[in-house]
């Protein structure tokens, strides 16, 4: 077996790996020899057929076999003896093709892209601050008044008063489109809260003013994306009666509403605000330190990047922003989407910070846990309630769910490595100042 260079022009690699008639057969060979002891012809008791009559049996089926798993351990050797690591599954084509014929000897050209040596990270160079923002009585407040109004009941107006944004209307209604009634359409005594927008747009607007007793036509059109095909973009008419008109009421804010959302009392749900509001004020305070960390080190460590790594992470950035710029469009067939200089420019950001991570990831030995893997999984499955079972079932067929659910868990781990070793101060600072450090980064 033979490899022999053909490419070495910056970080592209190019060999042909030949492997001679002889050494094929010698392959079939093996693997006849090792199915021998299993395999039972007529004639012949099982474990005895002759290796000749085997081969001429079973000797075109095992070629392909073979020559796959010589190409695989030729490639293996290589990159054990290099220490090449390829940055994308390397592409292999067989010389001949369909031309090949048995007797011959095998061919195959392989390219890659090989990954670049990663300078070492010195984290001693790295200055970050530890933002802490603590929970005061204002923030706590505010909350409260929140869950207040999340918890508000609505009392009925007097009879003659008129529906405004925020009250809630008791209705009945009937939907038509093109003067037929449609299944789905109807409803009694629904509580519909004006400005909720929790019907199509323009019907909750066309019922304020209303008074109970009424009786209104409103007139609407489903969106063109509406989930009923056959009722998508049509023009709808919904015959509403108001039979009540309540106005808003906040809950209190004593015990009883603590009681509610499962606190002893209201000193007890307070300090329970205030337990979530830093916790929620760390998890910002980190991706702000996280951004500084990950600046810093696109400045510190330069390096060539692997040009088809760039072009494919440029390409999903294209594409990933085209959805969220056409959120209407569900599926992938659509033009293709070309990367522009930004994407670009910021693909080659990711593949850098994410081939420096992965490397200082690697020297460290930082591996993510079998318990941390779990906790992935549990967080990810609670985005779809009821099907938790069949997400965790997904997840475990499915080794690419399995590697984008670890690869932030690893993420995390590196930075926290890195940061164990940078120059770190804690530093105070205030709710209002946190959140524009936190808007900044989307600015960036």
């Amino acid at each position: 077996m033979q490899v022999t260079e053909t490419l070495k022009d910056g970080l592209k690699r190019g060999y042909t790996i030949t492997v001679t008639a002889a050494e094929l057969d010698a392959e079939v060979q093996k693997k006849l020899i090792e199915a021998q002891p299993e395999v039972e012809i007529k004639g012949f008791r099982k474990g005895k057929v002759p290796l000749a009559i085997l081969k001429k049996q079973f000797g075109q089926r095992m070629i392909g076999d073979a020559m796959q798993d010589a190409i695989d351990g030729a490639m293996k050797d290589h990159f054990d003896k290099t220490g090449d690591r390829p940055a994308l599954q390397p592409e292999v084509k067989m010389v001949g093709g369909d031309a090949w014929k048995e007797g011959q000897d095998v061919v195959v050209e392989m390219t890659y892209e090989c990954l670049p040596p990663i300078p070492e990270v010195d984290a001693s160079k790295i200055k970050l601050e530890r933002l802490s923002v603590k929970a005061d009585d204002a923030a706590i407040d505010e909350a409260l008044k929140n869950l207040a109004g999340s918890a508000q009941s609505f009392e009925a107006k007097k009879k003659a008063s008129k529906a405004k944004k925020g009250d809630q209307v008791v209705i009945d209604f009937k939907g038509s489109v093109d003067g037929e009634y449609f299944d789905g359409g109807a409803g009694e005594d629904y509580p519909l809260v004006l400005g909720s927008n929790s019907f199509i747009p323009g019907f909750e607007d066309q019922l304020i003013g209303t008074k109970a007793g009424d009786e209104v036509k409103v007139n609407v059109s489903f969106p063109e994306a509406y989930g009923a095909a056959h009722l998508a973009g049509k023009a709808a008419v919904f015959e509403c009666t108001v039979k009540e008109v309540r106005e808003p009421k906040e809950a209190e804010i004593d015990d009883e509403l603590a009681k509610k959302f499962g606190a002893e009392d209201l000193a007890a749900l307070k300090g329970q605000i205030a337990e979530r509001l830093e916790s929620e004020y760390k998890g910002a305070a980190r991706a702000v330190m996280k951004r500084s960390l990950l600046d810093q080190l696109d400045a510190q460590v330069k390096f060539d990047l692997p040009p088809a790594l760039v072009e494919a992470e440029a390409a999903q950035i294209a594409h990933q922003l085209w959805h969220e710029e056409h959120p209407e469009v569900h599926d992938h067939n659509h033009g293709s989407v070309e990367p522009t200089d930004e994407h670009k420019k910021l693909a080659e950001r990711r593949v850098r910070l994410g081939l420096v991570l992965a490397e200082v990831g690697r020297k460290a030995e930082v591996t993510v846990t079998d318990a941390e893997m779990t906790q992935a999984v549990l967080a990810a499955a609670r985005q779809y309630p009821g099907q938790e079972r069949a997400f965790f079932e997904f997840v475990q067929k499915n080794a690419q769910m399995q590697q984008q659910l670890r690869a932030p868990v690893f993420e995390d781990k590196v930075v926290d490595h890195i940061v164990a070793g940078a120059m770190v101060t804690d530093k105070d600072i205030s709710k209002d100042a946190l959140q524009k450090l936190v808007e900044a980064l989307d600015d960036m």
